[in-house]
């Protein structure tokens, strides 16, 4: 059973990636530009520039796959949006950004028309300020 979701431990991480897969790339690193300054050839630094492509594809991958994460949301958020704010909000959809649209997905819907007004007229684009604003929490725990 998942554990209630709330603006202070909404964040996901993902062990195998964050605690082995991040570490490991950066030891490694450490230590090819050790051998680098200790020990400089050809191998040396075909071996830290090998260990910096292998970083930068790491986390390439998942800005990647965040970024996949955040376009569905949008879709997602517009056609909720589409069904549950009032007729003078709904040519207005357009207008909210993907951080914007990020962010409101964990308002309930009863609260949504209401925050969505409040987004959009004050133009509020700081995605954690949104958060801090939504009174019910409704969890995500489907996130890459």
């Amino acid at each position: 059973m998942n554990k209630a979701q709330n603006f202070e431990n909404h964040a996901k991480f993902l062990p195998p990636f964050h605690f082995f897969v991040a570490p490991i790339l950066l030891i490694n690193i450490g230590w090819r530009i050790s051998r680098v300054i200790h020990a400089f050839s050809a191998g040396s630094l075909i071996g830290l520039l090998v260990a910096l492509a292998l970083l930068v594809l790491a986390f390439t991958a998942r800005i990647m796959a965040l970024t996949v994460q955040d376009r569905v949301i949008r879709l997602e958020m517009r056609l909720r949006m589409a069904e549950i704010l009032p007729a003078d909000l709904r040519p207005r959809i357009g207008d909210f950004s993907t951080g914007q649209l990020v962010a409101l997905r964990f308002a309930s819907d009863a609260e949504l028309p209401e925050l969505a007004r409040k987004v959009l007229e004050d133009n509020v684009i700081d995605r954690t300020t949104i958060k801090k604003m939504i009174r019910d929490w409704q969890p995500d725990f489907l996130r890459a």
